[in-house]
């Protein structure tokens, strides 16, 4: 074939010049967030409806913490139906002409065969009823039931907390990655997301604005906002913002969101996340309605209080300043720029944890020639702060203390575990502060046998930094030693059988999450794998003698049952024997006061009779039982009853009080 007759390949018009580079783009925070909406928990209608109230509830908390309130929060969820909600965005309530445009539609011969087959099942279901088998659903069916309906809720959180400035309002709600929690601390969020999230869900979802309304203590006013966001821009799209008479004088936050949401198949993780809040938060009060749409729902409302069990707070979690192991070159270029202190030894003295003046002075030396104390530290070149973050990471330095970390507390966590599954045994423990690359963190862990609404086996419940954690359990290192690390036939616990319940804490200035959603905590991490082991180990050794104690009364209380039920029998076989040798006795004439014992007599004139001898072996019985208890309280270091001191006021007024116990008082008894 020549070179003419070769077909030409075509030339398309729309072909890109290699040398022609598209125009440079860029997204603001709020438009990347929208299009990856599940990196924060937004994956569906479900976990969209469980993380708005999960975000507006944690929010809630950390504001009436901030100021040492007792929190209470009350949570509504009500569903909307499609009337309200197309008079809401300004529609009417349109009917469908063409029907078969629609997903749902069927043709007639379709809808037969549906009905045919779902009637046959029906019939097939009531047989095996009948036969006492059991009714298996179909995967379709399965599905369906999991699956549920979309429908449109409003979601409205209200606390008793600090409130916002009313200024500051706008921002806190409308622009992505702004925040009140960017410092090193122990915080519920970190990002800055949560009710943003909320916002663009709804912006997304229904195009509806959020509603807040606050007011902070002493004002006299209450800052209404209504607003939404502009993604592309990220700023705040205002669309009402005022102040309103605060005749009430009441302080905190109202947050209310129109969103799409799907109830039906969210609802368990939802009622378990407010139960969980309750457990590690028993000083919150906790008010969770569940209002349904009349008209088209026949689900019932729910209206739950989780009342709070105790008035003592954790403190308030305090700022806390970078240990020098945990930081890299971008953090200390930063705080080169931002700090307020002139020469390189008090920027070490004053921006990092656990370096003094002396300690900062060798560190100096050791840098090299080209440093000294009183050198600008704004003067610092880029090869000279890449010294500094290598010597950082060569150096051994002190661990930092867990005084900034604000843990739940063995009292708080044990009142959270009884008020929620009142268990038969329950055994708590707090470790002490422990670091990891640089971060201190604190293990807190309780263990419970029994309880209401609890399953047989494990079951299993994670907290960090006092949120609890619901998905992914399975890679979750509490998960994974509870599992595969305790040896719970050592401490008398049937692993299968028993109803028992993990609760795992842990607090950090920085809990090292796996996975963009925060939902668990990874079993790579040894120093946090070997505390959770430690804490779920020292509880189970406080419940071991319990346990051991309760095994013990119930053998003693099995044999005192034993002997008591052969009492009858065995007085009954005793005194017929004693009996015939009285009438024998009698028969043969002898003289009783010279030859018989004193008990024949009492036979033969029926001073003894069988029922004595039951009482009499049933006091022995007693008698036997109370020794081998005291026996054993004596070999387990316990020799007589704890006793409460009891006071008596005195006859005079002096104000004088005697101690019922004491020997001085039990002295002059006698006397």
């Amino acid at each position: 074939m020549s070179d003419d007759e070769k077909p030409k390949k075509s030339k398309s018009k729309n072909r890109r010049d290699p040398l022609e580079y598209s125009a440079l783009q860029q997204k603001s925070p709020a438009e990347f967030f929208a299009d990856n909406k599940n990196i924060a928990g937004f994956d569906n209608p479900g976990k969209s409806l469980y993380t708005t109230v999960r975000e507006l509830v944690e929010n809630s908390l950390d504001s009436a913490e901030s100021i040492s309130e007792l929190p209470v929060i009350e949570v509504t969820i009500e569903e909307i139906g499609k009337a309200q909600y197309y008079a809401m965005i300004g529609l009417s309530n349109h009917e469908r002409v063409d029907e078969a445009l629609y997903e749902d539609y069927e043709t007639a011969k379709s809808r037969e065969k549906r009905l045919r087959k779902e009637f046959l099942k029906k019939e097939r279901d009531a047989m095996n009823a009948a036969f006492g088998k059991k009714v298996q659903e179909t995967a379709s069916t399965k599905a369906m039931k999991g699956r549920g309906e979309t429908s449109i809720f409003r979601v409205t959180c209200k606390d008793n907390g600090r409130g916002m400035p009313h200024d500051d309002i706008p921002n806190m709600f409308g622009r992505v990655l702004s925040g009140t929690k960017y410092g090193l601390k122990q915080t519920r969020g970190k990002f800055g997301l949560g009710a943003k999230m909320a916002l663009i869900w709804s912006k997304m979802s229904t195009g509806l604005p959020i509603v807040i309304s606050s007011s902070m203590k002493g004002q006299d006013f209450v800052s209404y906002c209504k607003l939404d966001i502009d993604i592309r821009r990220n700023i705040p799209n205002i669309h009402k913002h005022e102040k309103r008479d605060n005749k009430y004088r009441w302080h905190g936050a109202e947050v209310q969101l129109i969103i799409e949401g799907n109830w039906t198949t969210y609802r368990s993780k939802i009622l378990h996340y407010m139960r969980q809040m309750a457990v590690i938060t028993p000083y919150a009060e906790f008010l969770f309605k569940y209002v349904p749409d009349q008209d088209v729902s026949d689900k019932q409302n729910i209206t739950i209080r989780f009342s709070r069990r105790t008035d003592a707070m954790p403190p308030v979690p305090v700022e806390t300043k970078h240990h020098p192991s945990s930081v890299d070159l971008l953090l200390i270029k930063r705080l080169i720029a931002e700090t307020s202190k002139q020469n390189l030894l008090q920027f070490l003295q004053h921006e990092f944890v656990n370096i003094g003046k002396s300690l900062a002075e060798r560190l100096i030396g050791e840098m090299g020639p080209g440093f000294s104390p009183k050198m600008a530290v704004k003067s610092l070149t880029s090869e000279q702060i890449v010294r500094i973050n290598q010597l950082f990471r060569q150096a051994k330095f002190d661990d930092p203390s867990g005084d900034c970390l604000s843990p739940a507390g063995e009292y708080n966590l044990r009142l959270g575990i009884i008020k929620e599954l009142n268990p038969d045994l329950v055994a708590t423990y707090s470790g002490s502060a422990q670091v990891f690359e640089g971060h201190p963190f604190i293990v807190e862990a309780g263990v419970s046998l029994g309880g209401k609404d609890v399953k047989q086996g494990l079951n299993i419940f994670r907290f960090a930094n006092r949120i609890p954690l619901l998905f992914e359990q399975g890679g979750d290192v509490v998960t994974r030693t509870a599992l595969k690390r305790i040896n719970w036939t050592n401490y008398k616990i049937n692993q299968t059988q028993d109803k028992i319940g993990v609760f795992v804490s842990i607090v950090s200035t920085k809990i090292p999450f796996k996975g963009t959603g925060k939902e668990y905590i990874g079993d790579d991490i040894s120093e946090i794998a070997a505390a959770v082991k430690t804490a779920i180990q020292q509880c189970c050794n406080q419940l071991k003698s319990k346990i051991v104690r309760k095994i013990q009364a119930r053998e003693q209380q099995e044999r005192k049952r034993n002997l008591s039920k052969y009492i009858p029998d065995a007085a009954g076989a005793i005194y017929n024997v004693l009996k015939e040798m009285s009438q024998f006795q009698a028969s043969k004439k002898q003289r009783y006061e010279e030859q018989d014992t004193d008990l024949l007599k009492k036979v033969y004139s029926r001073t003894v009779t069988k029922e004595t001898l039951t009482q009499m072996l049933a006091q022995h019985v007693e008698k036997v039982d109370y020794e081998m208890a005291m026996e054993y309280a004596t070999q387990s270091g316990v020799t007589e009853e704890p006793r409460e001191t009891i006071y008596l006021p005195a006859l005079e007024t002096d104000g004088n009080y005697t101690d019922l116990h004491s020997s001085n008082f039990v002295f002059r008894l006698i006397q």
